[in-house]
């Protein structure tokens, strides 16, 4: 039986290295194009939502020397959480996987990152924050999701110019950047898509955590819906593993970010510096200024903005 292996960016701090991925029954999600004519490019969704996982297969990291091993769980994804004692500078590194079954063996090199000694980190979700996706209307998410390409979704005025703005954040030049992560309710399906979106458009690079990968055509229909508990726990996760840090989280109004960074924040205040949320209407809404202002009751900073311009120029007053 053929397999396929996954692997996704990884991150470290001074004493541990997570590393994740999947592996799967022939063909895993990034083996589809992303840049066909809109008929094709409908029919390559569909299959990225129907493909299959493996569960316990063996799995051996190798990186300089540091072995580690485990199997991949019930879902096909595997987890790694590696204690290190190894002289590791920052920046990115690569590492090596090799996934084994009875019958076959498949390696591929990953990569992680260690961020740069700084003041701050940047968490930012993916959809309607700077990937246009009219998460708030069913259809039109679905149609835009089917016929739009790699090349053809959009993103919002200026979103690129304030994310590396952020990304340099409280640094005197550009040879170092921010710890960047992308945290999305989207499914680790389209790990692929997002990765070449971010990269066409000259987004910082970051890592990727999203939500439970799906495998059934039923699931694709409610992709990036459901429960957004995993936003909350992975954020959590990060501020937890990079205690030294500050960090800025950015999102929109058109879901739950604002009411998951308000518990972000009462439960780390002293971690979070300020949080951006992007209006999606055609007016605030209360119950998010209500968040936002229970965070500034915390000395977090806030704006609530409708074009990235003005983002961009509260960083630079409040934050540069």
């Amino acid at each position: 039986m053929k397999i396929d292996l996954k692997i996704y960016r990884g991150y470290a701090n001074k004493h541990s290295i997570v590393i994740s991925g999947h592996v799967f029954k022939k063909l895993s999600p990034d083996s589809f194009q992303l840049d066909q004519k809109w008929y094709r490019h409908a029919l390559t969704v569909i299959q990225m939502f129907r493909i299959k996982t493996l569960k316990n297969v063996d799995i051996h990291f190798n990186f300089n020397g540091l072995k580690a091993h485990t199997k991949t769980k019930e879902d096909g994804q595997f987890i790694l959480k590696i204690p290190y004692n190894i002289t590791l500078d920052s920046g990115w590194h690569q590492f090596q996987i090799t996934a084994k079954t009875e019958n076959s063996e498949i390696i591929k090199k990953g990569e992680f990152v260690r961020p740069y000694p700084g003041e701050y980190g940047i968490i930012s979700d993916i959809d309607d924050t700077f990937l246009i996706s009219h998460s708030g209307n069913f259809f039109k998410k679905i149609y835009v999701l089917l016929t739009k390409n790699v090349h053809k979704r959009k993103v919002f005025n200026d979103v690129v110019d304030h994310y590396r703005l952020l990304n340099y954040l409280g640094r005197e030049n550009n040879d170092t950047n921010n710890a960047f992560f992308y945290v999305s309710s989207s499914e680790w399906n389209l790990y692929n898509f997002i990765t070449q979106f971010t990269k066409i458009h000259k987004f910082p690079k970051a890592v990727l955590a999203l939500k439970d990968i799906k495998t059934g055509i039923a699931d694709f229909l409610f992709t990036g819906g459901g429960s957004h508990n995993h936003k909350f726990h992975k954020i959590k996760e990060l501020v937890t593993f990079y205690p030294e840090l500050r960090f800025v989280l950015l999102g929109d109004d058109s879901q739950k970010d604002p009411f998951i960074y308000e518990n972000i924040c009462k439960m780390f205040p002293k971690n979070i510096s300020t949080v951006y949320i992007r209006q999606t209407g055609s007016q605030q809404k209360q119950k998010v200024l209500t968040a936002l202002n229970t965070m500034k009751s915390l000395n977090v900073k806030y704006c609530y903005f409708t074009n990235s311009t003005d983002a961009i120029n509260h960083t630079k007053k409040y934050l540069g």
